[in-house]
């Protein structure tokens, strides 16, 4: 039985400690926030006790830690779980610095702890689906990916001006899912960007609609495309150009019933919300995370996987500023 403690119990912390209460072969033991009330709710809900941060890293009875805290908070976090010999199970971003990430590599590395970066989006069964076919040669030699990725709506100009930027805090899953599908590093990145949505945003230091190109050493390409607005609802799809074909995963829409009438042809919109669209995902995720630690397997994406987005996210940020493709 793999005993887990969840830190920060807002709106991520719930979907994960909803997820460890569908799993067999773990207890979700105690939870801690900043703020005691929600704490209490969510071990109303899970049966967990509340205990407080420090607690939860010095108890004997937690093999791991589920680190749903705010991104400034993962550095001190990462360093006590590891040093506490607790598995780690980290939300993105690690860290907004790349050498910060770097120390926290070496601190999980010194004390050989499992660590798993949750880019959730590698665990959609869809998207899964279309990683495992790439890799069996379905489509022979990947030539050119193809990412899109909307939201319904901008988030508040409070929360942009501390989210490290559309590529480091929207753009990094896609970075992921690009390496995920290209099955090579990128070496070059190249992006362009723009205020579209939001003039707030803009004033901010930020852009809400942005496109990335991203090149390989033997000229794989992959294109990215994000936008803050999109007004059909949540779009997630990516598309895989091979050599031999080409494999795509549409959109999850509100429903799958289709109606023709001598208006044409259509259909329910996209599902509105990240959490519903990805609740299978996370559910995946969170079972491979236990499946490893439970197994003495290493999980993935692993932190490295976490530095290398980052460092990508980085070099988009710094290509927008200076115009120029910026070299890995």
């Amino acid at each position: 039985m793999l005993r887990i403690g969840v830190l920060g119990c807002g709106r991520i912390g719930q979907v994960h400690a909803r997820s460890l209460m569908r799993l067999d072969g773990v207890k979700l033991v105690a939870v801690a926030d900043a703020f005691a009330s929600s704490a209490e709710a969510l071990a109303a809900k899970t049966g967990a006790e509340v205990r407080d941060t420090a607690a939860i890293l010095a108890s004997a009875d937690i093999d791991a830690v589920i680190l749903c805290t705010p991104t400034d908070t993962h550095y001190d976090l990462i360093h006590a779980a590891a040093r506490a010999g607790k598995a780690i199970f980290c939300e993105k971003p690690v860290d907004m610095s790349a050498d910060r990430i770097r120390d926290c590599i070496k601190v999980v590395e010194d004390h050989n702890v499992p660590f798993l970066t949750a880019f959730n989006r590698r665990f959609d069964p869809n998207f899964a689906n279309v990683q495992a076919r790439i890799r069996a040669g379905e489509i022979g030699e990947v030539e050119i990916v193809t990412i899109l990725s909307r939201d319904p709506a901008p988030p508040p100009v409070s929360y942009i001006k501390s989210s490290g930027g559309i590529f480091r805090d929207m753009m990094i899953h896609d970075f992921d899912m690009a390496r995920f599908l290209l099955g090579e590093e990128p070496v070059q990145v190249f992006a362009v960007g723009a205020a579209l949505v939001d003039p707030t945003i803009g004033e901010a230091g930020d852009v809400d609609t942005a496109a990335v190109t991203l090149t390989t050493a033997s000229g794989k390409i992959c294109t990215i495309s994000n936008s803050r607005r999109a007004s059909y609802g949540y779009d997630q799809r990516i598309e895989v150009h091979g050599s031999k074909g080409m494999l795509r995963a549409e959109n999850i829409l509100e429903n799958s019933v289709e109606v023709a009438t001598d208006a044409g042809f259509r259909r329910a919109p996209a599902q509105n919300f990240f959490l519903e669209r990805y609740e299978s995902a996370y559910l995946s995720e969170m079972a491979s995370f236990v499946k490893a630690v439970a197994s003495g397997v290493s999980p993935a994406p692993s932190i490295t996987d976490g530095l290398r987005a980052q460092l990508i996210a980085d070099a988009a940020t710094l290509s927008l500023a200076e115009g120029r493709p910026i070299r890995l």
